[in-house]
């Protein structure tokens, strides 16, 4: 994925394989460019608000409530996003602090 810069479709059929709807999620969070990275944040934009991504978790529901935090295979989409973001180079930078930001949301 990192050497090809882009998601092609063996890499896609295999995320979705290995983290099914959560994959699916993350890969179009990508492709719509919703991985955004501050000088404090990465942030994800979810359908109804936005996610904080630090050290590979994230403050979401999904996250706090539904996975195995011993099983590293286990991540939300947010969390996801920002990994597949990061390797194919698509990760939206702002010079700018999100707390900051997030006042005006």
């Amino acid at each position: 994925m990192a050497t090809a810069g882009e998601l092609r479709p063996p890499v896609v059929a295999e995320i979705i394989t290995l983290h099914g709807d959560r994959g699916r999620r993350a890969i179009e969070a990508v492709a719509e460019g919703r991985v955004k990275r501050y000088r404090d944040f990465t942030v994800v934009v979810g359908y109804r608000e936005e996610h904080v991504v630090e050290d590979g978790g994230c403050d979401c529901r999904d996250a706090t409530y539904n996975l195995d935090t011993s099983d590293p295979s286990e991540r939300c989409w947010h969390a996801l996003a920002v990994d597949i973001a990061e390797r194919v180079g698509r990760v939206d930078h702002h010079d700018m602090w999100y707390s900051d930001v997030a006042e005006f949301l």
